[in-house]
């Protein structure tokens, strides 16, 4: 593939997602690029199904990943959900496997939209709409999900060394909860900090 490195070239692109597509098939991807110049997307790497997936992301760093491929083995799988894990992203893959257990194990490893057949490029900005939406409201749930988890973790933390000063040292409710908030504040300290150095310490004592 030839790149154009011109500024003004190399402006608009970087404004653009960068889609690391995994195809094989030359003529398709030149038929993709065409059809995706006018778009916020650009295909910035061609790569064979073969090659090695972590890799390409870890050197190519892309906003999306297009996999194009007869049926998703097993190393695929695997480094989609490594990536899944620790750089989550859309993954889009067009897939001649239809059966139920391979939908859903793509689906599991982090897979944002599962399309049965070719690659075709007329259609492929809308489905890449798609997902693009779909993989940022699942990562805004999934946010949503980890904060309340953190804040009723911080909570449970608090009400146990609550618990722990008004037994150890014969204070009411009011006053636990008094006694940790000024030390939060003396010391600079997250009242959920404060509730772990006082369990710690209160349970040695």
């Amino acid at each position: 593939m030839q790149y154009d490195d011109s500024p003004s070239k190399q402006q608009t692109a970087s404004t653009k997602l960068r889609i690391l597509l995994i195809d094989d098939n030359k003529q398709r991807v030149a038929s993709l690029t065409d059809v995706l110049d006018n778009s916020r997307y650009i295909v910035s790497h061609l790569a064979s199904p073969t090659s090695h997936l972590l890799k390409h992301v870890d050197l190519i760093k892309p906003d999306i990943i297009v996999i194009d491929i007869e049926s998703p083995s097993r190393d695929i799988l695997e480094s989609l959900t490594a990536i899944s894990q620790y750089a989550p992203k859309p993954v889009v893959m067009f897939s001649g496997e239809e059966g139920t257990d391979t939908i859903t194990q793509s689906i599991e490893s982090g897979v944002s939209a599962y399309v049965v057949g070719d690659l075709e490029p007329k259609r492929v900005k809308p489905i890449l709409d798609a997902a693009v939406a779909r993989f940022k409201a699942f990562q805004k749930l999934k946010n949503e999900l980890t904060e309340t988890k953190q804040a009723l973790a911080s909570r449970d933390l608090v009400e146990k060394a609550k618990r722990l000063l008004m037994k150890k040292k014969n204070l009411d409710e009011d006053a636990a909860y008094k006694t940790m908030r000024k030390t939060a504040m003396d010391t600079g300290q997250k009242l959920e900090d404060v509730a772990k150095t006082l369990i710690s310490l209160l349970n040695t004592f």
